[in-house]
């Protein structure tokens, strides 16, 4: 039978849909486009955001209007906080909320067969303690595929932050991670498929060993002996987990690439204390000079840091989104600055509070941070001129150019051949 794999979010949600494609692909079934007519369609959704809710509210829609007659299965975050929302939606079968994650296939493949009496499935009313134990049950190992070059590997899944406007520790439950033996074992199954680099993915992913009792820095030990696999990115690090003492290991001659992705999300200590984030301004920008300056030198990259940082936030006053634009003009001066304007989400602290910012101004700061963010990374690339760097060359080809990323993610192209598909080469920029 031909199934449809439709994936929405973040990385973690394209390495869980790829688990579940090699599962269906092992019982004997075909992965086809969505635009194709087939068999079943199976969805993993998003809800960071009431865009991302939208989206896919539209997307299980535009599915069952384009092959009415074929079931279609949705699982993620989405599916987890609007789960009788989801059911209500014609042509939805079946409903996989955080705590049935490695029921995905077998109970899709059930459906499929015929077999299948789950009927509709019993909606959380509300999140308690029990819903959360459950979710720590449920830790499904997980890494894309499809790509020659990378993987995203899942090490680590949940959240016990409970930050003030998010949602995910709701949607994904409490803290937990896989053992360091099993991530091994997957990083070893990426590297006999010839694919030279990891990233590894998960929602608080410095927090590892939190259920196992290991730690993050012997996971980061584990993976860099792993044969075949030449170079690892850590996807996101919160600024108070990555230690000096990881930064001194990395940046000692390891596999692990000068690239962080490090959440800011206000450059205010007010904002942030109030939202209930784990540092201030102070930390933030200690962790910064240390990574630059165990990792950066002469003739060597400029490391690349990519900051997280919610434009919008309650209580955030002009005086307060200058301090965050200062603080990232002037202070940290990343290659890169994601952007989210603040979304009020429902059953958060932050959609209590007074002082909502209008959409307005959302958009007026949004746009000033954009383009500061051009600025910045268009000095960042300068700043890497004339350094020579690995280039991991990926297989597609447009205009007849091929693309890839040196280690502190910078994009280069150049004519596109084939013999250089998936190797690492040295470049100077």
């Amino acid at each position: 039978m031909k199934i449809a794999l439709l994936t929405l979010g973040c990385k973690l949600n394209y390495a869980e849909t790829s688990t579940y494609e090699r599962g269906f692909v092992a019982a004997g079934h075909t992965i086809v486009p969505w635009t194709a007519n087939a068999d079943l369609y199976l969805i993993n959704t998003c809800s960071v955001t009431q865009h991302s809710d939208n989206k896919c509210r539209n997307i299980i829609r535009k599915c069952h209007r384009h092959a009415p007659d074929s079931p279609i299965v949705v699982t993620g975050c989405y599916a987890q906080l609007r789960r009788k929302e989801v059911e209500a939606i014609e042509g939805v079968r079946l409903v996989f909320g955080a705590t049935e994650k490695s029921q995905v296939v077998p109970k899709t493949l059930e459906l499929m067969a015929g077999t299948d009496n789950l009927g509709t499935s019993e909606a959380l009313d509300s999140f308690s303690a029990t819903a959360l134990k459950t979710m720590a049950e449920d830790t499904m190992p997980a890494y894309s595929s499809g790509e020659r070059t990378r993987a995203f590997l899942k090490v680590q899944d949940g959240c016990n932050n409970f930050c003030a406007y998010c949602t995910v520790p709701y949607a994904r439950g409490l803290s937990r991670n896989i053992p360091i033996c099993e991530v091994v074992k997957q990083a070893w199954q990426i590297a006999g498929q010839g694919i030279k680099e990891v990233v590894l993915t998960g929602v608080n992913t410095g927090d590892f060993g939190r259920t196992t009792g290991e730690s993050f820095l012997d996971l980061l030990k584990a993976l860099n002996d792993v044969e075949g696999i030449e170079r690892y990115r850590i996807s996101s690090i919160e600024p108070n987990l990555i230690t000096e003492e990881i930064i001194d290991w990395i940046a000692s001659g390891t596999k692990f690439l000068p690239h962080f992705h490090i959440p800011l999300q206000v450059g205010d200590d007010e904002l942030l204390a109030k939202v209930g984030r784990k540092y201030d301004t102070a930390l933030f920008a200690s962790r910064i000079d240390y990574i630059r300056k165990a990792m950066e030198g002469p003739g060597k990259p400029k490391v690349f840091f990519g900051i997280d940082v919610i434009v919008g936030l309650p209580g955030e006053t002009d005086e307060k989104f200058e301090n965050t634009y200062k603080f990232l003009e002037e202070r940290i001066r990343p290659a890169f600055i994601h952007i989210f304007p603040y979304s009020r989400r429902p059953g958060t602290r932050a959609a209590e509070m007074k002082d909502q910012v209008q959409d307005s101004i959302k958009t007026a700061r949004v746009k000033r941070l954009e383009e500061l963010c051009d600025r910045l990374n268009a000095e960042f690339t300068k700043a890497n001129k004339g350094v020579t760097e690995k280039v991991l060359w990926e297989s597609a080809e447009k205009d007849g150019t091929m693309s890839g990323y040196t280690g502190n993610y910078i994009r280069l192209t150049r004519p596109y051949d084939a013999a250089l598909c998936g190797t690492i080469q040295e470049v100077t920029i």
